[in-house]
């Protein structure tokens, strides 16, 4: 059996990061380049700096106007001004002139007064040195204009070039590789179409991008083969050029996760573990003699695309910032009230990717998919929360502290959406974007009940909806008035959209209806609890007369239409309760099943919010409507209308 490794202590990122530091010698590992100084800006000095000449270099006038002697004109009064003659008395100046010889201060020119071409008349006394910047009042000569370690800014170099330093020492850039491995990954430069159990390799460019922000020079390689041997030569060879190897996934405890005995091999491994999740399978360790080029930093970056970022903003940006000499950057925080409770495993501090905007006064954040795998959750995110070790999750409702992915302002641009999946809200994001002042949709796949559980607590600017009740042959408003008692709720169409039963192109199990869900060798996949499509499921199943227990993969459970289709497409299920519009985006086949009204359901109190009303004046196009019917699987007919409860599909011929 092949040997798998086992995890050290995992400790928390702080300590992680300070292990590091006191086991790295910057200063020995980091040489110094003198490079130009308009060059520099972003680079850190290895040395002092001392100014060369002085700013200004001369005594220089201040204003425009006349510079004169400052006694000759102490006898000025406004009832007795004093005559001064020019070139002898005075001479005129322009800004940034040379005071001169004699001169010692300067009257500006609309407090002069013409008497001639060669008189001037004085009625205010100067005072020495008025409006005059003197020799070294911004720099002197010698005097320390920089200090070592010092990040250079713009102004710095201004600064710079003013004193006359045209060259500087400054510290080596920090460089980097990362070296993706595994025999499953493809190289993205190929352009490659993956097939089962392949992926295309995307987390050196997260790297690199990381890297391009913290001012460091860093590369990537082609995927590295699932091979001990070649791992080690990889490395060996990374380090011939580079103060950092960062080695991507082969970091956790499987078998093929090589990295650790590499780096054992060739240096000291500091920490196998952290505890945050998703993270936990990052790797440090320091080289040593063996390599050949000791006291480098080699880092085992997990596989998963989060996990892999949660590494380089907890780990690697506070070690590459203190590499520097820099301050480590700090995002903006904000307090954010949790739109729906959420779990968390004790002794483990937990990422929360969140969707968060302004309702009200509050900041509301709906949490995004937990999966390590799941970057588009990164994407959709403008918050992230960190969980505390010692607790259990977070309470809805409850307040927490959030670092923002966005300006603050923009979550005044987000429309925080909460409830059913379905393809027109994703149409919608994509045409909010599109306005001269974009705006923002974040949706959280509650289902259609966390939809309305999220409208009842406020956390949710509106919600998705298409909850059909068999006795009223209505939509939606029955559950309003069952769950949402006492709330002033405005509900608008956006469609109605054919559902049925999403199945592999050809329906090679020719399936035709609900009845076929029961039979034997038939998959099934399923919509999660709470959302109107597993309710318009089990009542078709209620109605059919079939037991739930009797349909093979009726547990299973999907949060949107998308991934229901997937599954099928696949061949992880045989056919799924979806949408036709999913169906046809994957070019799968359809067996209609029910024609059903997806709506908005929005709290009365915003509808003056702008951003609900840029949405209301959106839904009500024709151009929006035209591109709904483009989908498939929808009509328009009802689009835009605010409906009132026992209208069901309205006059429609669904």
């Amino acid at each position: 059996m092949p040997k798998r490794n086992i995890y050290l202590r995992t400790m928390p990122p702080e300590e992680a990061v300070q292990l590091v530091r006191s086991n790295l010698d910057r200063r020995t590992l980091f040489g110094t380049e003198h490079i130009a100084t308009h060059e520099a800006v972003g680079r850190t000095t290895a040395s002092p700096i001392f100014a060369k000449y002085s700013s200004p270099t001369f005594h220089a006038a201040a204003m425009d106007g006349i510079a004169v002697k400052a006694d000759s004109t102490f006898a000025a009064r406004e009832d007795a001004p004093v005559s001064l003659e020019q070139d002898k008395d005075f001479l005129f100046v322009n800004t940034g002139n040379p005071l001169p010889d004699g001169m010692n201060a300067v009257i500006m020119i609309e407090n002069v007064i013409q008497k001639d071409e060669v008189t001037a008349l004085i009625d205010t006394p100067a005072f020495p040195w008025q409006h005059v910047r003197r020799i070294g009042e911004d720099i002197v000569a010698t005097e320390l204009l920089i200090p070592q370690n010092r990040e250079l800014t713009p102004s710095d170099i201004g600064a710079l070039l003013s004193a006359g330093i045209y060259e500087i020492e400054v510290r080596e850039k920090p460089k980097a590789i990362f070296l993706p491995t595994g025999d499953e990954v493809l190289n993205f430069l190929d352009k490659p179409a993956p097939k089962a159990g392949q992926v295309i390799e995307s987390n050196s460019q997260v790297f690199k991008a990381y890297a391009d922000s913290w001012g460091i020079d860093a590369k990537w390689s082609a995927p590295v083969p699932d091979d001990e041997e070649t791992l080690r030569s990889s490395v060996m060879n990374a380090l011939r050029d580079n103060h950092i190897v960062i080695v991507g996934a082969g970091s956790s405890a499987g078998s093929k996760d090589y990295s650790k005995r590499v780096f054992e091999s060739i240096g000291t491994v500091l920490v196998h573990g952290i505890a945050v999740m998703p993270g936990k399978p990052t790797l440090l360790a320091i080289t040593d003699e063996r390599s050949g080029h000791p006291g480098k930093l080699l880092v085992g970056a997990p596989g998963y695309p989060v996990s892999a970022i949660v590494c380089h903003e907890k780990i690697l940006a506070p070690i590459v910032s203190w590499l520097q000499a820099k301050a480590m950057p700090e995002r903006a925080e904000t307090t954010v009230s949790l739109a729906r409770k959420t779990p968390s495993k004790p002794g483990m501090r937990e990422a929360l990717r969140l969707a968060a905007g302004r309702i009200g006064d509050r900041i509301v954040a709906a949490p995004l998919a937990r999966g390590a795998g799941m970057i588009t959750t990164m994407t959709k995110a403008q918050a992230v929360a960190y969980i505390p070790e010692d607790v259990e999750g977070v309470e809805e409702g409850e307040n927490i502290n959030a670092e923002l992915l966005v300006p603050a302002d923009d979550l005044d641009r987000v429309l925080v959406h909460v409830g059913s999946h379905d393809n027109t809200i994703d149409l919608l994001a994509n045409e909010l974007m599109g306005l001269s002042v974009p705006m923002r949709l974040v949706s959280s796949h509650a289902g259609s009940m966390g939809g309305l559980t999220a409208l009842k607590s406020g956390s949710a600017l509106f919600a998705g909806a298409h909850l059909f009740d068999p006795e009223t042959e209505d939509f939606n408003f029955p559950f309003i008035q069952k769950y949402l008692q006492g709330m002033d709720v405005t509900v608008l169409n956006l469609a109605i959209r054919h559902q049925g039963l999403i199945v592999a192109k050809g329906n090679p199990h020719n399936i035709s209806g609900i009845d076929d869900l029961a039979h034997d060798g038939i998959v099934f996949i399923n919509r999660q609890r709470g959302a109107g499509t597993r309710i318009l499921l089990d009542h078709h199943v209620k109605t059919a007369g079939i037991n739930p227990r009797d349909i093979q993969g009726y547990d299973n459970e999907e949060f949107t239409h998308m991934a229901v289709a997937v599954n099928v497409l696949t061949g992880a299920a045989d056919c799924g309760l979806g949408i036709y519009a999913a169906a046809k985006a994957l070019d799968l086949d359809f067996v209609p099943l029910a024609h059903e009204r997806y709506d908005l359901i929005i709290p009365t109190q915003h509808l003056q919010d702008v951003r609900i009303q840029t949405l209301i004046k959106m839904i009500a196009s024709d151009e929006l409507k035209e591109k709904i019917s483009e989908l498939g699987g929808y009509e328009t007919t009802l689009t835009g209308r605010i409906m009132q409860p026992g209208e069901g599909l309205g006059n429609t011929n669904g």
